[in-house]
């Protein structure tokens, strides 16, 4: 079974075994192609419309039916840097968290300490080393929440470098400054996967997975292409994060 057999026979809800058979396939893997491997198995799983994320209303850490875009970020990570469903956990709890999450009968009961800002996710050091400069010529543009500049690689130049990208890496887009709602810098969050299109060549193609929706309306985890996303998303540039 290769690797599109695998995604296309499971479900978007993972049972304790089938988690630990494909982590257990997936080990030898490099982790930037065990996290595009999770992410795309989540396409096609429905948008979760819950504001503050249906895993945070209910208090747990599995919630794959309804995903939103920092969710997919938060189980792919979990699950492509573990070799159980039971390490999956413990490892959400530290990640998720700006200090850790605390479980009591089964529940998350400090959900309150959760990273909400896509910035700080990038700060913490959790989600990955930032790349942001190694990839292409940044540009400086108006911070907040403390931060008076931020760093980001704008539309232009996402697309003029992007074959720099690798299966794996987390795309943080950014927000214009003028349409920030609540001071928020990243505005949407999606993972690369790359595909050789000609074996024995450097020639790829770019996809970006991403849950894309609309809270209180819907939507869908889509992997499209990177190129495509870029020329007519919403968002001035974004920030990139890498796993080793």
């Amino acid at each position: 079974m290769n690797q599109t057999d695998i995604i296309n026979s499971v479900c978007f809800a993972l049972t304790h075994e089938e988690i630990l058979k494909y982590q257990s396939r997936l080990k030898d893997r490099p982790v930037g192609e065990r996290i595009a491997f999770w992410a795309e198995r989540f396409v096609g799983a429905p948008y979760d419309i819950n504001p503050i994320g249906e895993y945070v209303a209910r208090g747990v850490i599995v919630a794959d039916e309804r995903v939103d875009c920092m969710y997919l970020i938060f189980r792919t990570v979990e699950l492509a840097l573990s070799n159980n469903h039971d390490e999956a956990i413990e490892i959400a709890l530290d990640k998720r968290f700006h200090t850790k999450g605390i479980l009591k009968d089964s529940k998350v009961v400090n959900y309150d300490d959760r990273f909400e800002y896509g910035e700080d996710m990038i700060s913490s050091g959790k989600w990955g080393k930032e790349i942001t400069s190694e990839i292409g010529r940044v540009t400086k543009i108006k911070g907040s929440r403390g931060l008076d500049s931020i760093d980001m690689l704008p539309s232009r130049e996402l697309l003029k470098e992007m074959q720099k990208l690798k299966s794996g890496d987390i795309i943080f887009f950014i927000k214009n400054p003028a349409k920030r709602i609540s001071e928020e810098i990243v505005g949407h969050i999606g993972i690369i996967k790359t595909e050789v299109r000609r074996q024995g060549t450097e020639d790829r193609q770019i996809y970006l997975i991403h849950a894309g929706g609309i809270k209180g309306k819907g939507g869908a985890v889509k992997k499209v292409l990177f190129k495509d996303y870029i020329k007519s998303m919403p968002f001035i540039g974004a920030k990139i994060t890498r796993f080793d």
